[in-house]
């Protein structure tokens, strides 16, 4: 099975090819990120864990690029960026639907043992290796501060 900087190397190819411009330059900006990461001083070998960890950083900072967008009256960049968003949620596995997610939260919690809010972090730390790009920080977050709410 072809690994994930692969499979991102063949679509950017297909997608040249095709003279896909929104594909190519969200895979060339993709690309670019990887070998930012690879390049920085310490880094160690990129894997895949690793190449979906900075997918999600890039959702994460189109997702607050698409809300600047809007609140700055440019519907046109915001649309550019929600397609970025889309082309790259294309790699990342499967995301848990709102009740598996709400179910990791529970066992998380019952393993850390928390009973208030102010164990998020343990919480967290728990949950986020299981739940590693299959569902977003913020998402985990907010339903960690639901639940944890409701024991008080």
């Amino acid at each position: 099975m072809a690994t994930l900087r692969e499979k991102i190397d063949a679509d950017l190819k297909d997608a040249m090819r095709a003279r896909n411009e929104l594909v190519t330059g969200t895979l060339r900006m993709l690309k670019s990120a990887i070998k930012y990461k690879e390049v920085e001083p310490g880094a160690k070998e990129i894997d895949d864990a690793t190449v979906l960890s900075i997918i999600g950083s890039l959702i994460k900072q189109r997702r607050d690029s698409v809300e600047q967008f809007k609140q700055g009256g440019r519907p046109e960049m915001a649309e550019k960026e929600e397609a970025e968003i889309g082309v790259l949620q294309g790699y990342l596995p499967q995301q848990l639907t709102a009740s598996e997610l709400s179910a990791a939260v529970a066992a998380a919690i019952a393993e850390s043992g928390a009973k208030s809010a102010k164990d998020m972090g343990l919480v967290m730390k728990a949950l986020m290796p299981k739940t590693q790009g299959r569902a977003e920080g913020k998402a985990a977050s907010d339903e960690v501060k639901a639940q944890l709410a409701k024991l008080g």
